[in-house]
């Protein structure tokens, strides 16, 4: 639990503190930028990039983790269970991409 409530506090205490940097003023073209909404797809950019490599980790680990129990446990089916947790492990990372590329052309504003 204190490394659930440590992790969530760093999360936010990150967050928090990067808002500033988003907050400042930069001139003429904070106006433009206000107006277009640049800095909210911006930053929800990021936080799609972040939590879709958090999720695919997650997952990624937990896949890897029942894996390696069921070989460890019956020896004689790792090739039965290597090739669909490969499989697997490649969908996963797919998904991953895929909301890479989809924040970086929602950051082109092609969206």
């Amino acid at each position: 639990m204190k490394r659930k409530l440590a992790a969530i506090s760093t999360f936010l205490f990150t967050f928090l503190y990067s808002a500033i940097a988003f907050a400042q003023d930069h001139g003429e073209h904070a106006a433009e930028a206000a107006s277009s909404g640049r800095g909210l797809v911006a930053l929800s950019a990021g936080l799609a990039i972040g939590i879709a490599a958090a999720g695919g980790a997650a997952g990624q680990g937990r896949a890897a983790a029942a894996a390696l129990e069921g070989i460890s446990r019956n020896p004689g089916a790792a090739g039965k269970v290597q090739t669909p947790m490969i499989l697997a492990l490649a969908f996963m990372e797919s998904l991953v991409i895929f909301a890479f590329i989809v924040a970086f052309v929602a950051l082109a504003g092609k969206v």
